[in-house]
């Protein structure tokens, strides 16, 4: 019997600007048909532009740079529950459950990434800079996503002992 998972997280390089495993691990996320230097090049953009917004705001507290935005935005946008459904006695049930450190990684990059592929119009990297800007302030579709789950956690929270 061959093993659960695939050996990704062990593989994984770091991306070779930054050298982070996290921006690595999204830019392969990001990618469409193999074509990473693709992808490379539309993160690299879009973090540019993040940069480039950051020299524009006079805040003290605001990160001082775009990887700092990109990690805050991922930390802001992770559920912590979501529902899953449960059959029991021939009823299913939205029973809530905590997310696991993976998936809530999987999720925010998967909420990210669709939240900046629906807005039609202009390029990728454009797109991909203001979700993560807008999920760093606490905002924008991927956050509203978030938080729609956690509300429906939190309807369906009379179920919880079903887990």
């Amino acid at each position: 019997m061959g093993k659960k998972f695939t050996a990704s997280s062990t593989q994984l390089r770091p991306d070779p600007v930054h050298n982070d495993l996290i921006l690595s691990k999204f830019i392969n996320c990001i990618m469409y048909d193999g074509k990473k230097s693709v992808a490379q090049r539309n993160m690299y953009d879009a973090l540019d532009d993040i940069q480039d917004r950051l020299g524009k705001i006079n805040d003290p507290a605001a990160p001082e740079t775009a990887l700092e935005v990109f990690h805050m935005a991922i930390e802001k946008v992770k559920p912590f529950v979501e529902v899953r459904s449960k059959r029991i006695g021939g009823a299913n049930y939205q029973v809530p459950m905590q997310v696991n450190r993976k998936r809530q990684q999987a999720l925010a990059f998967r909420w990210i990434i669709t939240a900046a592929r629906s807005e039609k119009g202009r390029p990728i990297a454009k797109r991909l800079a203001d979700e993560l800007f807008n999920a760093a302030r606490g905002e924008g579709k991927a956050i509203t996503k978030r938080e729609e789950t956690h509300r429906m956690a939190e309807a369906n929270k009379a179920f919880s002992h079903f887990a």
